[in-house]
């Protein structure tokens, strides 16, 4: 059996971050919701338990709790920030609102020797990252303080013979610049694991599991040509071959060549039984005059819907849909504290299958996006394709802003492609986890030879990102940018100015819409 970690989620926006760090260990971990039956828990034999952060404070009406039979189990336990006080408190100690509240950088002294610090040398002090309000004013019975700030708060607490540990930052985020070997201490040196997971299992298994779980049935699958729906494919190509039947949707929103591109590579490259349908005309006739986003997107969803639908009437005995959800997709659908304030819609989880009534597979629901990239790799996904950016699942859509038109589609394409090709030339481009151009509701005045002009503004945008879920502009190369705007002025009739978006996430989104 592999070993596994349980992560019992109360909220965290860092709660995925821990998966992620955990997994880049090589052990398995899953996060489950705090609202979990705790025989559900203890039925999986996790070889330790982590309990996240979140927002409450433990004093709240609402406040989310968990049963002390679970630290009775002689499984290695560690809280983080909320965790911590969940522990203290339900253990016997004491949380009170603090005096001094802590949010962002901060500095610890370590005060104790613990396996929970083993591998951080003889540095006392450390960078953390704080998040807290309350404070551990008593702490349990047989724990001792191991860690406190530069204000004295307890910033951590352990007790080594029961293997429990609490920690009031988190070690989880990046600017907790020794976090990680923090969470080595707790998965290797406390909680004993061997770190021999690796995706290649994953593989293996989940082939053998889909061809029990199909039989001889048949499954389809959209594939947009974006690396999720790709590895699901190919996954899926690699367990049933001809029993999948993929269908390649072209709304009209697609950047340059990319219809072609994709129909080529996995068609006749690739040997996907693949049928690709231009509906193109359908999805801007629906988008007619439409300019607020979240329309945008719920136009392109249903439409979607339609098109997939009235293929999959063609085809016979088609039992199952295939979806590439991701991990991440699975976490926020079930998060205890029920659905996320709407940000933008379109998600891989639910919609098609209720409209089909088809039985869902979802091949890579159990994955991360750099997990899913290296699972492409291994079943000979061509790089370009594991490699490639995010594009959103309304397309270019939603980089215009305003009404989409075709001559607006045709200049945004064109930019799109010179941004693109000169993107290429840039040696860490892999570090750019999102690129593109958008096409902003705004003329202004230019001078072209000697005539004056009245055209589009074009706005470019770069970020890192491990994930999407924050994100820094990227500092692109000045020489870089010159030359992608020239040649997008020279080259794209329409365009007469050229910005560079300098705005990170949080505040702004990724997207412009």
């Amino acid at each position: 059996m592999t070993e596994q970690i349980l992560i019992v989620d109360f909220g965290s926006q860092f709660t995925q971050l821990i998966a992620r760090a955990v997994r880049e260990m090589h052990v398995y971990c899953e996060i489950v919701p705090c609202t979990t039956d705790l025989e559900v828990i203890r039925a999986r034999g996790p070889k330790a338990l982590i309990l996240s952060g979140g927002p409450s404070s433990v004093y709240d009406d609402d406040a989310p709790t968990i049963d002390s039979q679970i630290f009775e189990w002689g499984v290695p336990i560690l809280g983080i920030c909320y965790g911590m006080q969940l522990i203290a408190q339900t253990l016997g100690g004491e949380i009170r609102h603090g005096d001094y509240r802590e949010y962002g950088r901060a500095e610890i002294e370590l005060v104790q020797d613990s396996p929970l610090f083993s591998r951080l040398g003889s540095d006392r002090r450390h960078a953390v990252w704080m998040s807290h309000g309350d404070e551990l004013c008593r702490f349990p019975d047989g724990f001792e303080v191991l860690a406190q700030s530069e204000q004295g708060v307890v910033a951590a607490i352990g007790s080594a013979t029961r293997e429990i540990y609490g920690v009031q930052f988190h070690p989880e985020v990046a600017h907790t610049p020794r976090g990680r070997e923090m969470l080595q201490s707790f998965v290797f040196d406390i909680a004993g694991c061997r770190g021999d997971w690796q995706l290649d299992d994953f593989i293996h298994h989940n082939i053998e599991r889909l061809r029990s779980q199909i039989g001889d049935e048949k499954v389809l699958c959209a594939l947009s040509g974006g690396v999720d729906s790709a590895v699901t494919a190919l996954l899926l190509h690699r367990a049933i071959g001809e029993q999948l039947y993929c269908v390649f949707v072209d709304n009209g929103l697609l950047r340059k060549f990319e219809a072609r591109e994709v129909v080529h590579r996995f068609r006749d490259d690739l040997g996907l039984n693949l049928h690709a349908v231009d509906a193109s005309e359908r999805f801007l006739d629906n988008l007619r005059d439409v300019t607020d986003p979240e329309q945008k997107r719920k136009i392109i969803g249903r439409t979607f819907i339609e098109v997939f639908e009235d293929e999959a009437h063609k085809l016979e005995g088609i039992r199952f849909l295939a979806q590439g959800t991701l991990y991440p997709d699975v976490i926020e659908s079930v998060s205890f504290k029920g659905p996320s304030v709407t940000i933008k819609s379109h998600h891989n989880v639910g919609g098609l299958p209720e409209v089909m009534n088809l039985e869902l597979i979802e091949p890579l629901r159990e994955l991360f996006k750099d997990e899913v990239r290296e699972v492409g790799q291994k079943l000979g996904l061509p790089e370009e394709f594991v490699w490639r950016r995010p594009f959103p699942g309304p397309g270019l859509a939603i980089r215009i802003l305003g009404p989409v038109t075709h001559d607006e589609l045709a200049i945004l394409r064109e930019a799109d492609q010179i941004f693109r090709e000169e993107l290429r030339t840039l040696p860490d481009r892999r570090n750019v986890w999102q690129a593109f151009c958008v096409l902003l509701p705004v003329r202004s005045v230019g001078v072209m030879g000697d005539s004056r002009t009245y055209e589009n503004v074009l706005a470019l945008r770069a970020v890192e990102s491990r994930d999407g879920m924050t994100a820094d502009w990227y500092r692109l190369p000045g020489d870089l940018l010159d030359r992608t705007a020239r040649r997008i002025i020279g080259e794209v009739r329409g365009i007469n100015r050229v910005v560079y978006d300098v705005t990170s996430k949080p505040p702004a989104t990724i997207e412009w819409e």
